[in-house]
């Protein structure tokens, strides 16, 4: 498995003015490979570097090998952008937003990540020292620091390329790591089930909720002063605002990491696997009002499912994804399936039989259960039969148990037997 690594470079003022010059360089030849890929419509590694290989190294003064990851940072690019145009990233075509990525070539920014690989950057763990190429030369002894426990995993597993990147003036490499994986428990006996939500980030079937209100105080607190700050536009309001723009994303990820962690490690006690809703698209399927934009799109459900998705890989629990249909609207103890059981944000009491519960709660209840049906069947997803529309005059719902409920499309290995 493959993860990123990131320490923080500390270099002396000559050091980060070589690296400053390097950055622009390479994205300043990236940018114009860019604009040789888009006019001649070459977007591949090797006949793009046909065209600008040579060029590329007598004008920006780059190594052969800084020249072909330049090349190659490119292609990268425009595949990336192929793929979100595929997948409906950047709406459909002929809207204003597609138009607006496809009509002119991919530009970089001067600080852009640059990758680097074992010819052009070399590390000396022990000492805490790297050496780096860069337009004026090789530079030694730049020295990093990380936590130990990232030292120990550069130590024992990097393999492969280092991204440097140069974030609000402080530097850092994002090296590679090719961490072993713990055996997958191919065979759980049973599904912890995590209901994801905007009031409480994360609440499992073994009713423990994570997060909450005072999280989300905080964050509308946020909000407001960044609004505030942006009506003000005054140099002192600019710099605030620069020095608190990612304040909100380190504690959103902060926050996700351990819940995540305490998740995968509440799995791996119990010997159970861990089943999630599949939330992919779910801004582009939710309509909402405009007070409510902000706080449904101000946290990152996609961030949390790959923190658990990673962590769980390496500790060999089990994760599965399961239809999110009506999970706040069934009964966990009889199935029944109703609006009107959602009494409120916070509270689920059902119609049919009477049965009182914590929203959330009740929700990953029938998340762990599609997932221990989904298991059964072998499928990828349980989906409830959707509720009819009232017929006739009468005016009368069929309502959906869980006996109706049946497994949906392909794709999941079942265990095997």
């Amino acid at each position: 498995m493959k993860l990123t690594v990131q320490v923080k470079l500390l270099p002396t003022p000559g050091q980060t003015a070589a690296l400053e010059a390097t950055l622009r360089a390479c994205n300043e030849a990236a940018s114009w490979a860019s604009c040789v890929a888009f006019e001649k419509d070459v977007k591949r590694n090797f006949a793009l570097r046909e065209h600008t290989y040579d060029q590329i190294k007598a004008r920006w003064n780059l190594g052969a090998q800084a020249a072909q990851h330049v090349i190659k940072k490119t292609c990268d690019a425009y595949m990336t952008l192929k793929a979100n145009l595929r997948a409906g990233n950047l709406g459909r075509p002929g809207s204003k937003r597609y138009r607006r990525a496809t009509e002119k070539p991919i530009a970089f920014r001067f600080q852009g990540a640059q990758p680097y690989d074992d010819r052009m950057l070399s590390w000396q763990m022990a000492e805490r020292r790297v050496s780096v190429w860069t337009v004026a030369g090789r530079i030694k002894d730049v020295a990093f620091t990380a936590a130990p426990e990232q030292l120990a995993t550069l130590a024992l597993y990097r393999k492969g390329e280092s991204d440097l990147v140069c974030r609000d003036g402080m530097w850092f490499l994002l090296a590679t790591c090719e961490v072993p994986e713990a055996p997958l428990n191919t065979d759980p006996h049973d599904f912890l089930g995590v209901d994801l939500g905007i009031i409480n980030i994360a609440t499992t079937s073994d009713g423990e909720i994570m997060a909450g209100r005072g999280l989300n105080r905080i964050r509308s607190r946020e909000r407001k002063l960044r609004t505030k700050l942006q009506r003000k536009n005054t140099p002192s309001a600019k710099r605030r605002l620069k020095k608190r723009r990612r304040k909100e994303a380190r504690r959103a990820r902060d926050i996700n990491h351990k819940i995540a962690k305490h998740v995968v490690a509440e799995a791996e006690r119990t010997g159970r696997g861990i089943a999630l809703e599949e939330l992919t698209g779910i801004r582009e399927r939710v309509r909402l009002r405009k007070p409510q934009r902000a706080t449904h799109s101000s946290w990152s459900f996609a961030q949390l499912g790959q923190f658990i998705g990673y962590k769980a890989r390496k500790a060999g629990v089990l994760v599965v994804h399961v239809d999110p249909a009506y999970t706040s609207r069934t009964c966990a103890e009889c199935g029944h399936i109703d609006k009107a059981n959602r009494v409120s944000q916070a509270w689920f009491a059902c119609r049919n039989c009477g049965f009182v519960d914590h929203a959330d709660r009740n929700g990953s209840r029938n998340i762990r259960a599609r997932a221990r049906q989904l298991w059964r069947c072998g499928a990828p997803s349980t989906a409830p039969v959707p509720p009819l529309k009232p017929r006739g005059r009468t005016g009368r719902k069929r309502h959906v148990t869980a006996s109706d409920a049946r497994c949906a499309s392909p794709g999941l290995q079942p265990r095997s037997s």
